[in-house]
């Protein structure tokens, strides 16, 4: 099992990417985990009465027969998934089957792709599209980063996209936490690629931190793309890093 990450110091949020942009201070101070509010972004709600989009049962076996690619998602899944499906098909004409729900975390959606890996098998490339609902329990990432891997196997490709989340609708304070936390989670996931060679990670944190504007721009609240601005550029690096893998 993976040990558990201690919390990042300051240094290392400050080179972690996108979220490493935002200022690391409120008022002067710098913001501190708060007691009874877990690790500063406050709780995950009931998940699993949330919108989902998952692919059938014929739709998964023809990927898999077309050695397509297999999407494990969350909200910004579903919002993005048909598009992000319209243009892999459209550039190196693989398909897609998604299984994407809004506001799952990543150890239910390794579960998922546990049990399709058991049901079904795999294709050669797995494509996670996960992590933004963890900042509420940053450290059990790794360990679920290590579980995937060893699921897919060395001789499989996983294409994981790292994240950028300050809710503009939550407070300064609470904002900073999800960057601080989304930090902590994508410095996980770039350990996670040390471990394993068949990981390869896109970039979204650090695209979006590249040129000032991008962040309010391509998100529009602070999450989730904005359409079509956001979400092209998302799905076109995904689309860039699937290509590469093939």
């Amino acid at each position: 099992m993976a040990q558990q990450p201690a919390r990042p110091s300051r240094r290392q949020i400050m080179v972690a990417g996108a979220a490493t942009m935002a200022a690391a201070t409120v008022g002067g101070t710098q913001v501190a985990y708060a007691a009874g509010y877990g690790y500063g972004s406050g709780d995950l709600g009931n998940w699993q009465i949330s919108s989902k989009a998952i692919a059938s049962e014929s739709t998964i076996k023809y990927v898999l027969a077309r050695d397509g690619v297999f999407m494990f998602g969350d909200s910004i899944s579903i919002q993005d998934g048909r598009a992000l499906a319209t243009r892999l098909a459209g550039r190196t004409g693989d398909p897609l089957a998604v299984n994407n729900w809004s506001g799952r975390p990543t150890q239910p959606t390794v579960d998922a792709l546990a049990q399709w890996a058991t049901l079904y098998g795999l294709p050669r490339r797995i494509l996670m599209a996960i992590g933004s609902n963890d900042i509420f329990t940053p450290p059990v990432f790794a360990a679920q980063a290590d579980r995937t891997m060893d699921i897919v196997g060395p001789n499989r490709t996983v294409i994981w996209v790292n994240i950028q989340v300050a809710r503009t609708t939550r407070p300064a304070a609470v904002q900073l936490a999800d960057q601080r936390n989304s930090a902590w989670i994508n410095l996980q996931l770039s350990d996670a690629q040390r471990r394993h060679p068949n990981l390869r990670i896109v970039r979204w944190a650090e695209y979006l931190a590249a040129k000032p504007g991008r962040l309010t721009w391509y998100l529009r609240d602070g999450v989730h793309t904005s359409v079509p601005a956001g979400q092209d550029a998302r799905n076109e690096l995904i689309v860039q890093g699937l290509t590469t893998a093939k």
